[in-house]
């Protein structure tokens, strides 16, 4: 791909990627159509121009295409492509693409946050969880009157911060649990395609034991934290090696079982805070449990991606009360997400010795939490002190943004990302 497309262009050659893609993934498809009005290529295009340019609503994005990149589309048809189940059947088997394209670069530029821990190799490993914005407008109100947020699931790749659209929990018109939709979907997902060996790191909420045992079965495996009312049975404890440094905190490492299933719980106390948390897992028994909890804190990070959405893509609020229009909005979010985090770690490796200045400020406040917890007999886990994947800098998103209004190119953002960048302070 050129470096010399405008970012606009850029976006526009990234939709017709992954179009062909797709396309090329089967031998036939139920929803390949020639729509002159609004083809396929541009429906995506412009699902991902607005979730990257801040507009308000539907209409104001069409109106801002039309005057500042000079793209005419009819409301209607914009609007009735929304709610199109074979639009939505398309977007699903691209923006899988897409997905893998972004992926596929990342590892080809060594991106991969998880590398240094040997037994994570061949397991795709994703943190889950919910998701939720204001409703639409003319969102039914319940038979009390009542609308609620509409609600979605996510999953971040831990590898290299990539989001992965899982499934839609409810449009605001009712209050639905996430876990019996994520169930679902991961049930699917198997069915749909071999997964190989998969991890998912979710909250306390979805432990289900009788259904975790069988996913492990298909290679599909779980951490979690442990209820603090949950009644399980001890089995027997597990040898780990205490002079491990990734085995930093850990208490104990046991085997126990509810009924016939069973799974390891790990202890660990933080040495910063001094709190005792308990990890669940099913896991095999072979994984360092210092591992568990790592994966277990890396989990949190996906709320710095819902914070990019919210705060810099400006999606606070639903396309429509529609499930087809939120499950669009669901998919180009997280394929818009996708690009913004292409750009900025690609930049990032321009040249080791320059970080951008989030993670100096980040490293001077392990040094200032190190301090004080030295002065408490205490100290800050390693963990902390490892490559992370951090929140897309609002930086990055607003020079995407200006060059897609100042028609600059994918090279000029590049630079502009690369120039953003300081001295390591601190080699860690």
């Amino acid at each position: 791909m050129s470096k010399e497309l405008t970012m606009s262009d850029f976006i526009r050659q990234h939709s017709e990627d992954c179009m062909m893609n797709a396309l090329g993934a089967v031998r036939y498809t139920t929803w390949e159509r020639n729509c002159p009005e609004l083809t396929d290529t541009d429906f995506v295009n412009m699902g991902l121009q607005r979730c990257i340019m801040p507009v308000d609503s539907g209409r104001h994005f069409i109106l801002n295409s039309k005057q500042q990149r000079n793209i005419s589309c009819p409301h209607s048809t914009y609007f009735n492509s929304l709610h199109s189940r074979r639009r939505s059947d398309m977007l699903e088997a691209v923006s899988r693409e897409s997905y893998r394209i972004v992926c596929t670069e990342a590892a080809e530029k060594g991106i991969d946050y998880l590398a240094h821990f040997s037994e994570l190799n061949g397991y795709e490993i994703e943190a889950a969880d919910g998701h939720f914005i204001k409703h639409a407008c003319h969102t039914q109100k319940n038979e009390k009157g009542k609308v609620f947020a509409a609600g979605f699931i996510y999953a971040m790749n831990l590898r290299n911060g990539f989001l992965n659209p899982i499934c839609k929990v409810t449009n605001g018109t009712k209050r639905s649990h996430e876990i019996p939709c994520f169930k679902e979907w991961v049930e699917n997902d198997y069915k749909n395609q071999t997964p190989g060996r998969k991890l998912y790191i979710y909250d306390r909420a979805s432990i289900d034991y009788n259904w975790w045992d069988n996913q492990k079965k298909k290679n599909v495996y779980m951490i979690s934290i442990i209820k603090e009312n949950a009644v399980t049975k001890f089995v027997r404890s597990l040898d780990f090696d205490q002079s491990d440094e990734t085995n930093t905190g850990i208490i104990s490492y046991e085997l126990h079982s509810k009924g016939k299933k069973t799974f390891t719980v790990t202890t660990y106390r933080d040495p910063e805070t001094k709190k005792v948390h308990k990890f669940i897992s099913t896991l095999p028994e072979s994984f360092r449990p210092g591992i568990i909890a790592i994966l277990y804190y890396k989990r949190w990070t996906i709320e710095k991606a819902f914070n990019n959405s919210k705060s810099d893509l400006k999606e606070t609020k639903g396309w429509s009360p529609e499930t087809r229009a939120l499950v669009a909005q669901m998919r180009l979010t997280t394929m818009a997400y996708n690009l913004m985090r292409l750009f900025e770690e690609i930049s990032k490796k321009y040249d080791d010795d320059l970080v951008h200045p989030a993670e100096v400020k980040y490293e001077k406040t392990l040094q200032e939490r190190q301090k004080k917890a030295a002065s408490e007999d205490c100290f800050v886990n390693q963990i902390h002190f490892l490559t992370r994947i951090a929140r897309i800098s609002s930086f990055t998103i607003r020079t995407v943004q200006n060059a897609i209004s100042g028609k600059n190119t994918f090279l000029w953002v590049m630079n502009e990302l690369i120039d953003n960048l300081i001295p390591r302070q601190i080699r860690i």
